[in-house]
Formats: structure tokens, sequence, C-alpha cells
């Protein structure tokens, strides 16, 4: 399967260095690269990619708001989106994953973590700098610190629970499955119901909430 992608950002260098990368790869394809917020959201809406690559700051609509016009938890039908900026503000990371993006990375991580990404998103899994992912986890869990966990309505099970907390490690469901000795196809299971128990939509949320909640402490 060729995955297509767009890119947002306002500036020309990054677009087509951005192309550049993702057009040498024999599963990807960039279908259209744009300059600004406004046009991000057209071009995605009547191209429908597999995945987004957007700046923050871009001129019409940031990346934020496109993030949330296209991913956002009230659309029907989300488009998968990887906010890539030089900012690593922590509002932005925050609102970024509340407005539905599948990852946030920072613009010098370097061409493979990109890659990554791209694929991770398509996949399902989510891929956030790991400079990010450190203080992200640290402000859930600091946060979390003098909350008591609290199980959904629907219990999760011993090995959801595992799951979970290795999701929230940052661990790859490749990487879970290694671990716990679960084959993938499990792995994606027991996600799939933890989604289900705690109403959450996609395992970024899942590791936000085993932080938020205090699992993880």
């Amino acid at each position: 399967m060729t995955i297509r992608a767009l890119i947002a950002d306002d500036q020309d260098m990054v677009r087509i260095g951005f192309r550049m990368i993702l057009d040498a790869q024999e599963d990807m394809e960039v279908v259209a690269d744009v300059g600004n917020g406004v046009d991000a959201v057209r071009k995605a809406r009547e191209l429908r990619p597999d995945v987004c690559l957007l700046d923050i700051r871009m001129p019409g609509l940031d990346g934020l708001e496109v993030t949330r016009q296209l991913a956002g938890p009230d659309v029907a039908d989300p488009i998968k989106v990887v906010v890539v900026t030089t900012f690593d503000l922590d509002e932005y990371v925050h609102t970024a994953l509340r407005n539905g993006a599948s990852g946030f990375l920072l613009k010098d991580a370097g061409p493979p973590l990109l890659l990554e990404a791209v694929r991770a998103a398509v996949r399902g899994d989510a891929l956030v700098s790991p400079q990010i992912t450190v203080r992200l986890l640290q402000h859930f869990n600091g946060s979390a610190a003098k909350q008591e966990f609290e199980q959904p309505d629907e219990p999760l099970t011993s090995r959801e629970t595992d799951v979970v907390k290795a999701t929230a490690r940052g661990l790859t469901n490749t990487e879970i499955g290694a671990e716990l000795f679960l084959s993938l196809s499990t792995v994606k299971t027991h996600l799939a119901s933890v989604q289900g128990k705690i109403g959450a939509r996609n395992r970024v949320e899942i590791a936000a909430w085993a932080w938020r909640s205090g699992l993880m402490s």
C-alpha cells in the first residue's frame, strides 16, 4: 500500500525537503503541499490523504486548528495528522494531541523519525519526539500524583492493564507484543477493548489516561 501524504508548512524549503524525503520512499507519495492552514483543510478534505504533516504557525489557520478540523473529536471521518514544528511548547503538544494528532515531532528530529511517525500514524500508532515524550509523561505523572487510580465502569483485565502500561511508556505494538509475549493481533485487540472501556480514540489518549489517572505511579 502506498501512503498518500499532504504537507502543510509556510516555509518553501521545509515543504521541498519533506517532499524529497517522503517521495524517496517506495511506500510513500506526496499528493499535495500547501503553505497555509486554509489550503491544508481544503486539500485534505478534497484528496483524503492517509496522513497530513502540519506545521503549527501558518497563515490563515494555524496547525492546531487545522488538526482539530481534520482529526478532532467531532470529526465523523478523521484524517491522520502528525504535527511537525520547531516549537515544542507544552501547551502546543497538549492542544495538538487533544485535537486528535497522531504524532508530534520537532523539525530537527531527522528523516528516520519523520518516516516512522508517518508509518505509525497509518498503523494507528502514535509517535512523539523522545524529548517531548519525557516532559509530557512527567506532566501527566505530576498532575496525577495525588489522585487515586480509578477503574472505568467495566474494569480492565490484568492483561489489558499490562498493555496500557507498556503503551504509556511509549512502546509500539510490536514492542509490546515482544515484551508481553503476545501476538500483534492480540495487542491490537486489547488496545481496542481498552479504548472502548475508557472512551479513548487512539493510543495517545490511552497513554495520557494512564498517566493522568495515576496508573503509572
